[in-house]
């Protein structure tokens, strides 16, 4: 079977000048897979021209004449730019000429306009964004990341759900772990929302772990963490600042006098094997969970081995069909509310 994804190669800070080669490199890596590259004829079609007979009929150009801005306002995306990039590709998923779809573009107009194109699954009430982060036992899926600020227990409910089929998907695991994120582990901790949530989950049938706090998203507490857009996007540029930091402190120290950059350079492969372990491009790919189609978000500065993640996480959940699972798993939970927004 051939997976077939629709790539929008204007999206991003760098935009075809990393998004095409990173595509052309992906589909040398897996046979199975196709790619519809959506953008302006006249960027893409230059990067494509020596491109390998062994790709040919594996790639096709669909050309979008406008392209959604990073700084673009979302009703700019959804109602004035109608043959943006974005827009177009994920047109070609709800056509079904594309099993998935992957953009480096502006988060809050890519979320916009794959919900109102795609429309959300079934009992899913918000789409919500999911991203692996390292941890001690490997890595956690960690969702909402910004897409919903203010969240009744039901949308937690929901989050965890989704969190779990896209675990079970990627990772192959039959009953991931959920935790939900708190400020403490005790049932009587954090505020209404969260225990009512937590009570939620207890009764969905999922491998529901209680509450987990901060520290135990990077001591791999659990493959599921739960919690609102706020929190997690809080939570996530927090880790971010703080990874920066670490590396900043750590050139810094090196560089201090030659007797440390002397260690530094004995120290070099411990460095080296350290940052490649914590590499964040290895972790490039925020799924948009709920819709009615795959889309994956990448970093927007993403360099192309980042934005080939991205493009293999896609992938995967395409092939996996994580749409229909969420779908499936929805229509049996016991408690499975939807609110009205």
């Amino acid at each position: 079977m051939t997976i077939t994804l629709a790539v929008d190669c204007m999206g991003g800070d760098h935009g075809p000048a990393v998004t095409v080669p990173a595509v052309l490199e992906f589909l040398r890596h897996d046979h199975a897979c196709a790619a519809i590259l959506v953008g302006r004829e006249s960027a893409l079609t230059p990067l494509l021209r020596h491109t390998e007979e062994a790709l040919a009929g594996r790639w096709s150009i669909q050309h979008a004449s406008e392209v959604v801005d990073m700084h673009d306002p979302v009703a700019t995306a959804l109602r004035v730019k109608k043959d943006s990039s974005l827009r177009v590709m994920a047109d070609l998923v709800k056509e079904g000429r594309a099993d998935g779809a992957v953009s480096a573009g502006n988060t809050g107009a890519l979320m916009a306009v794959s919900r109102f194109v795609l429309k959300t699954l079934p009992g899913i009430d918000r789409p919500a964004i999911a991203t692996a982060l390292p941890t001690l036992r490997g890595h956690s899926y960690v969702l909402d990341l910004g897409a919903n600020v203010d969240c009744e227990p039901e949308h937690l409910l929901q989050f965890g759900i989704m969190g779990a089929m896209l675990a079970a998907a990627l990772e192959h695991k039959e009953r991931p772990t959920v935790g939900l994120l708190n400020i403490g582990e005790e049932d009587i901790k954090g505020n209404e929302t969260v225990k009512r949530a937590a009570e939620l989950l207890k009764e969905s049938g999922l491998n529901f772990i209680g509450n987990v706090e901060g520290d135990g998203i990077y001591m791999g507490a659990a493959d599921v963490i739960v919690c609102d857009g706020f929190v997690g996007n809080v939570a996530l540029k927090t880790s971010e600042g703080l990874a920066r930091m670490i590396s900043t402190f750590l050139r810094e120290e090196f560089a201090r006098n030659p007797l440390t950059r002397l260690a530094g350079l004995a120290a070099l492969p411990v460095l080296k094997a350290f940052k490649t372990r914590v590499d964040p491009r290895r972790y490039n790919g925020a799924s948009l969970l709920g819709l009615k189609g795959v889309v994956v978000k990448s970093h927007g500065s993403a360099d192309g081995f980042a934005f080939r993640h991205a493009l293999q996480q896609a992938a995967e959940a395409a092939r996996q069909k994580l749409p229909e699972k969420i779908a499936a798993r929805m229509a049996s939970v016991p408690i499975a509310p939807t609110l009205c927004d």
